[in-house]
């Protein structure tokens, strides 16, 4: 069986969901859609209709994934950390913690 990586459920949810791209749809919409449409046809059924479409009309298929893959990394992208008190933690933390636990495991 194989896997598919977040991305790439949400990609296939995009596709088979009824946004559009003339509708400039903003990143909550996108993340709505993809919720509705997992909701509704689930990850198979998502990834089903994408293979429909590529079968029978692989021209326009082509262009509507691209579109769904450049909207999802748009929408899910990780925001930036910003200046202020915590900035950059996240990337300490977990050092810090990993400190903590060998001292733990060598007493």
């Amino acid at each position: 069986m194989a896997y598919l990586s977040a991305s790439a459920v949400r990609a296939d949810a995009v596709f088979a969901s009824d946004l559009q791209h003339r509708d400039e749809p903003s990143a909550g919409q996108v993340r709505q859609a993809v919720a509705a449409a997992i909701w509704a046809f689930g990850c198979s059924g998502c990834a089903g209709r994408v293979a429909q479409e590529f079968g029978d009309h692989p021209e326009t298929a082509v262009i509507r994934m691209r579109w769904a893959r450049s909207v999802v990394r748009e929408a899910f992208a990780d925001p930036a950390p910003g200046p202020g008190p915590g900035a950059g933690l996240s990337r300490i933390r977990p050092l810090a913690l990993a400190g903590r636990q060998a001292a733990v495991s060598e007493a």
